[in-house]
């Protein structure tokens, strides 16, 4: 008898890890899910950077006198300053609590979404989506975002400070190589679209 309890609590587990990727399809890639945060990390610093008033100002410099006696600084829009871009990557790593993984019904294509629309609806592309449950109730989406901010911290505020377009494609492409293809393959932020028409 305890030979065949040790068998089922050895065969019990195993069962349901099994049932588990049945049920939610396949294993989640971790390259694909960082590239997918990733993608919505820069997604949010845009946006945060983009509620900001366009005639916001911050004088930069070092403050130091020149030679003819001048303080050498100039001013710079707020969205563009390195310390102003740098802060608010500290906290932008809690908007992805706001996420859930899920994966298309029509392709099983996995996605990150936002729960709640920007106007503070249920996101519309629920419909469209089978959300995938995980034990760590998509705990590891803002520990990815952590580890990318903390990385490429340097990459994105210098990418944004310069005003540079297709930071996404520049940071999770090009320096991160999380992503292999376009954005649009990986991430649909159709709702996003339709709201700002």
């Amino acid at each position: 008898m305890p030979g065949t309890m040790m068998m089922l609590l050895t065969v019990i587990p195993a069962l349901c890890l099994s049932l588990g990727t049945f049920a939610y399809g396949q294993q989640i890639d971790s390259k694909h899910l960082k590239c997918l945060v990733c993608r919505t990390t820069i997604d949010e610093v845009e946006t945060e950077l983009g509620k900001i008033d366009p005639t916001a100002s911050i004088d930069v410099g070092n403050y130091r006198l020149d030679a003819t006696g001048n303080v050498k600084k100039k001013t710079i829009p707020l969205a563009r300053s390195e310390v102003h871009i740098s802060d608010m990557l500290d906290s932008i790593c809690k908007k992805l609590d706001d996420y859930v993984r899920a994966r298309y019904k029509s392709t099983g294509e996995l996605t990150i979404l936002r729960i709640m629309s920007p106007d503070g609806g249920m996101n519309p592309d629920f419909s469209k989506v089978d959300i995938v449950q995980d034990e760590d109730l998509n705990k590891s989406l803002k520990f990815y975002c952590e580890g990318i901010v903390e990385e490429f911290e340097d990459d994105i505020v210098k990418l944004f400070s310069q005003g540079e377009r297709d930071i996404d494609v520049k940071v999770c492409t090009d320096v991160a190589q999380f992503c292999s293809d376009t954005p649009s393959e990986d991430v649909d932020n159709s709702f996003e679209e339709k709201d700002e028409l």
